[in-house]
C-alpha cells in the first residue's frame, strides 16, 4: 500500500488536532501522520 507517482489523492479527514489526516488514494482509504503526508509531492488540477 502507498502513494505512486501519478496517482490522485483526495484529502478525506483531518483530525480535530491536525494529526492523523485521511486520504484517498488508488481506491482505498490511507491514514498518514502529517510528517508522512509532508512528503508527498501534488499537482493541482
Amino acid at each position: 500500500m502507498g502513494c505512486i507517482p501519478g496517482e490522485e489523492v483526495v484529502v478525506e479527514q483531518v483530525a480535530p488536532l491536525g494529526d492523523p489526516i485521511s486520504i484517498k488514494v488508488a481506491g482505498y482509504s490511507l491514514s498518514l501522520r502529517k510528517s508522512e503526508a509532508g512528503e508527498i509531492i501534488v499537482e493541482t488540477i
